[in-house]
């Protein structure tokens, strides 16, 4: 085990973080980032920056978001006005808890794990909210990339080989992904016509996804392959409102979380049940058994009681529950597993522009490559969110059923100060890891006053099972990087933690975080090392 902590208890960040006094944006991948920057420099607002790095996303970072999948935003305006956009979808209206009956959980990849695409339904509405220029202009260079091609990185071409065989199963994939029927290489370009004719398309008229011509083509194939949508749950997914945030203060901030499905509720209650236990020795056995603790006992509510249908059992930061969930920590009476591990792909992405406007905002597939599917003469690769996110348990408020959208791993932050002023805006990927490596982020900025890059840089962990279908009942582990430390792993095995190193870099993520520093007049970003992204400042 490895760790060459600084005075402040992290170690060393792998570089400095981005600055910038006009503008910044930080994302996975250095293409999805400069497209953002592009728009920022050209005069856009961080509204047409995120979108244009979430089209860049699709091509770049194909195996963890496309145009097949969900994305969840939140938007700061200027007057410190925060909206929420959620873009999730239905499963088939055919898609009864009868159906299923003879399944223990639904299979995780072709048409009976996908729901109705919700990325770009929460995008147009994100467009509407405060875009300056046409889609047509934000997403074309993202169509120009798909048609000449993008050089594949490490991470594509380690995941398309580690799915080359499941993607060898669809034509479009092997046209799109498996060049000449081979898993590329570090730099193979990947071009997508097919795609690239989608985006314009989608740029020109996002509805025609939930009522048009591609609607109708994707309700066809699917149901042909034995998924009993009707297309009436397409439509139904096509309007994307503006929603109120979920807020809770925590140390004279306030944060803001995605409301449900998505699980931002979860990393609230994880600060509200460690605040006051954190904040004297970053990374100490003492915090990790903490935020563990609190993560264990978000996870058992949200099996317990969490649907999308029934907010109102959320705690709200009550004094009674966090009394509760303090005296379980402290007296190492912790819940048992209720599911999931901390995997899957998505990706994040970060813009704040010079007036104060911030987007956060996450999109996904679910499973690499989602269902392994994609629509015919479109290039647009299907998610498999039904089968990670709904259960098979009758009675169950998150049980599969027509017109209930299936619980959701996704969920975006940012944090105002005491005055109102925006601080931070950031988010990581990761299946069930995010609830938790976004608790741990906030406790390193707002707890202990961590740069963004060393934040994004510290070493992780997180509690395993948390939530999926087919992982619940695992035996319970705490897995975490080997930076933390050896006397840190002794003294929390001590504690009852059945500890499960992953090397120095291995828990996954690639959060991004934003900073804006009032005093010095400038933003300060920073970008996951365990990715290839970059935090870039205008």
């Amino acid at each position: 085990m490895t760790s060459t902590a600084t005075t402040s208890g992290f170690p060393e960040p792998h570089r400095a973080p981005g600055l910038g006094t006009e503008g910044m944006v930080a994302a996975s991948h250095p293409a999805v980032s400069l497209a953002g920057i592009s728009a920022l420099e050209s005069g856009g607002t961080a509204v047409d920056a995120a979108l244009a790095m979430a089209a860049v996303a699709w091509l770049a970072l194909p195996g963890q978001c496309g145009i097949g999948g969900d994305a969840f935003a939140l938007l700061h305006e200027p007057d410190g006005t925060v909206t929420a956009f959620s873009g999730s979808g239905y499963g088939p209206d055919g898609g009864t808890p009868e159906r299923y009956a003879r399944l223990r959980h639904l299979p995780r990849y072709g048409a009976l794990s996908v729901t109705v695409p919700g990325a770009i339904a929460a995008l147009t509405a994100l467009h509407e909210a405060g875009a300056t220029r046409a889609l047509t202009d934000l997403w074309e260079p993202a169509a120009a990339l798909a048609a000449r091609g993008l050089p594949c990185t490490q991470r594509t071409a380690d995941d398309i080989h580690c799915h080359a065989t499941r993607l060898a199963a669809d034509p479009q994939l092997v046209t799109g992904l498996l060049p000449g029927g081979t898993s590329p290489v570090l730099g193979t370009r990947l071009t997508q016509p097919a795609l690239a004719e989608s985006i314009r398309q989608l740029a020109a008229a996002p509805a025609s996804l939930y009522t048009g011509v591609l609607a109708e083509r994707a309700v066809e194939y699917l149901a042909g392959l034995g998924a009993p949508f009707s297309g009436a749950e397409w439509s139904a997914t096509g309007t994307v409102l503006p929603e109120q945030p979920l807020t809770r203060e925590y140390r004279g901030h306030f944060v803001y979380q995605t409301p449900i499905p998505t699980p931002g509720w979860m990393v609230l209650d994880q600060l509200s049940v460690c605040e006051g236990e954190l904040g004297a020795a970053a990374l100490s056995a003492h915090e990790v058994h903490w935020l563990a603790g609190a993560a264990r006992i978000a996870f058992a509510d949200r099996y317990a009681r969490a649907g999308s249908e029934n907010r109102g059992w959320l705690h709200g930061g009550q004094p009674s529950a966090i009394k509760a969930a303090r005296t379980r920590i402290r007296d190492r009476a912790l819940p048992g597993p209720a599911g999931a591990r901390p995997d899957g792909d998505t990706t994040s992405m970060v813009a704040v522009d010079r007036e104060g406007r911030a987007v956060s905002l996450i999109q996904s597939l679910a499973f690499t490559f989602g269902a392994g599917i994609a629509i015919p003469g479109t290039g647009i690769v299907l998610n498999n969110r039904l089968a990670r996110g709904a259960y098979l348990i009758p009675g169950h408020p998150n049980q599969v059923r027509p017109r209930r959208k299936p619980l959701h791993t996704l969920n975006t932050w940012l944090v105002t100060d005491e005055h109102g002023r925006l601080r931070h805006v950031g988010n990581t990927p990761g299946g069930d890891g995010q609830v938790q490596w976004n608790a741990q982020l906030l406790s390193h900025l707002i707890d202990h006053e961590a740069g963004p890059q060393t934040a994004v840089d510290a070493p992780r962990f997180s509690v395993f099972p948390g939530s999926d279908a087919e992982d619940l009942g695992a035996p319970p582990q705490l897995r975490a990087e080997d930076r933390l430390g050896a006397a840190v792993f002794t003294s929390l095995h001590a504690d009852g933690h059945t500890i499960v190193p992953v090397g120095d870099w291995g828990a996954g993520g690639s959060a991004q975080v934003i900073t804006i520093d009032h005093a010095l007049g400038c933003f300060l970003g920073g970008s996951d090392s365990r990715q290839e992204g970059v935090a870039l400042g205008v």
